[in-house]
């Protein structure tokens, strides 16, 4: 170790922990800001409450033919959509109907009355059967699919308010 230093000189020494901290801000998170962050398909609803996005995603989500289902009030939100007979195959559960279900998560961005939506997709085989419903998550990818519907929520329901 002593012939490592010793062949460095005091600049490179005082400038190795500098360099190693910007690489750690360049990839890491905190050089994104909170508004721009989220997973793929999310987007952020400005001046809003809960209340005014969930009534906003039930009529956005039951446009598409989207059922409600069970929610976590005021974090999450979440629909039903019974999938085609092309899922039921591409997915594997030949016999048994596949449902598409959407949790919309509603994170609030600290110091402001904007809300983050973070869809989270799955595949649910046999829906509404005790013992044999099977909920599988799908990749990150499906969420993006979902960028529409969330964008027409924000829009409707930014401008709000707080409660």
């Amino acid at each position: 170790m002593k012939l490592f230093y010793s062949k460095l000189s005091f600049s490179a020494l005082t400038l190795l922990p500098l360099v190693l901290l910007l690489v750690l801000l360049i990839t890491g998170c905190l050089v994104t800001p909170v508004s721009q962050s989220g997973s793929i398909g999310s987007v952020t609803v400005t001046n809003s409450n809960p209340n005014a996005i969930i009534t906003a995603a039930q009529s956005i989500f039951a446009n598409y033919g989207y059922t409600p289902a069970m929610s976590h009030y005021p974090t999450s939100v979440s629909f039903n959509k019974n999938s085609n007979k092309f899922a039921t195959v591409m997915w594997g559960s030949y016999a048994n109907p596949q449902t598409i279900h959407v949790k919309v998560q509603i994170i609030p961005i600290p110091g402001s009355c904007n809300y983050r939506l973070s869809p989270q997709v799955s595949t649910v085989s046999n829906a509404g059967v005790a013992g044999f419903e099977s909920k599988r998550p799908l990749i990150s990818l499906w969420n993006h699919e979902f960028g529409p519907l969330l964008r027409q929520i924000a829009s409707q329901a930014s401008g709000a308010g707080a409660f």
